[in-house]
């Protein structure tokens, strides 16, 4: 991973928790601030006269360096850690994600986090033979050498944790990483906790809610070289996930079910439209032989790659009320923006940040913007 850093101070470290845990700095906005100003620590003395240009009147809540402290250390007693961004230790896969997390709360087996990792994902309401299936495929799949990523969710993602226990498995909670969600999970949870590894980007004490999840399944997808479904309905969340993997350059892998089975149509649809069909595991282990995963040569989101001497002035003035013009609830590309405006990407850049801070629009996945709505923010 390009720009690895291994030495941040304890002070960095709380520093960057408390910028990722302040009120509307979501993962994309969070990379500009470092890249901008060097540390968190330079942006977090930054942001309340960002948000006062843009037009803020109420003091912008910055995460109070207690409430960090305090999770640090109630991590640290459940036996967890923090892992950050731009270290040895976070997943190189993950970190290429376009909005992959700037700190993950993990317990268990941090090395999961760089093995070769398959996502299995599907509906809760699975059928015995969907559950056995996903066990299965767990099972073998582990056997050879691939450590399982999923949700935790009862159905599909509780059986193929179950079936990849003893070769490697992450649960990745839609809520803090000390909430065992759902409940029945908890010898599961207990024993991913020593045996496997559990993560979460949410806070200690999180509820999972229902906007949690889809920021839980891209982290899913951004973990994994490919994603498999099973037995998911047209509006299964496990969609979602596959729209990620898609989004992230992952392999989409989903197994056929009958027509008459609306748990299996979503999984029908997604091969109708380029999935690739997926009986056995060999089906999978024969693409991830030939098409081995290679993210060397595309982009780092992950990484803070603008020194902060080739950061430009911004003249966010000049376009603030064009931006804004051009933008409705629904989402845009910002590539598409910079064009129709006619203005330096950096000035518009910068501008999307300002105008996330003070909670004027929303960022959605695949480089788009909105103006605020009920849209789930990254």
């Amino acid at each position: 991973m390009n720009n690895i850093t291994t030495n941040l101070s304890h002070e960095e470290k709380l520093s960057r928790l408390r910028l990722i845990r302040s009120e509307n700095i979501g993962p994309i906005t969070f990379r500009h601030l470092i890249a901008r100003y060097g540390t968190a620590k330079e942006a977090l003395r930054a942001i309340p006269d960002i948000a006062k240009q843009g037009g803020r009147k109420k003091p912008f809540k910055l995460f109070p360096l207690s409430a960090a402290e305090k999770e640090w250390y109630q991590l640290d007693k459940l036996g967890g850690q923090f892992v950050f961004l731009d270290s040895a230790e976070y997943s190189f896969s993950l970190s290429h994600a376009e909005t992959a997390p700037p700190v993950l709360s993990v317990m268990g087996q941090p090395h999961l986090l760089n093995e070769r990792i398959i996502g299995i994902v599907g509906g809760r309401n699975a059928s015995l033979n969907g559950k056995k299936l996903a066990h299965r495929f767990a099972e073998v799949l582990g056997a050879e050498g691939l450590t399982i990523a999923s949700g935790m969710a009862r159905g599909i993602d509780t059986a193929a944790h179950e079936g990849s226990i003893k070769s490697g498995s992450i649960a990745v909670s839609a809520g803090g990483i000390d909430i065992i969600y759902p409940k029945e999970n908890s010898d599961l949870y207990a024993r991913l906790k020593s045996e496997g590894l559990l993560i979460s980007e949410m806070p200690l004490g999180s509820k999972p809610q229902a906007r949690h999840f889809p920021n839980r399944n891209r982290i899913i997808s951004g973990l994994s070289e490919g994603v498999l479904v099973l037995e998911a309905a047209l509006k299964s969340g496990s969609l979602i996930t596959a729209r990620f993997a898609n989004e992230q350059g992952r392999e989409v892998f989903a197994v056929p079910g009958s027509p008459m089975d609306a748990r299996s149509r979503g999984c029908n649809d997604l091969i109708r439209h380029g999935a690739t069909i997926t009986e056995t595991p060999d089906d999978i282990l024969d693409i991830l032989q030939t098409q081995k995963l290679n993210l060397s040569e595309s982009a780092n989101h992950g990484a803070f790659e603008i020194p902060l001497d080739q950061v430009p002035d911004c003249d966010l003035n000049k376009w603030r009320d064009k931006l804004l013009d051009a933008l409705s609830a629904e989402p845009v590309s910002i590539d598409d923006l910079i064009r129709d405006l006619d203005a330096p990407a950096s000035d518009i850049i910068c501008l999307i940040m300002e105008l996330e801070i003070i909670g004027q629009l929303y960022r959605h996945s695949g480089n788009k913007i909105a103006k605020t709505s009920n849209a789930i923010p990254f």
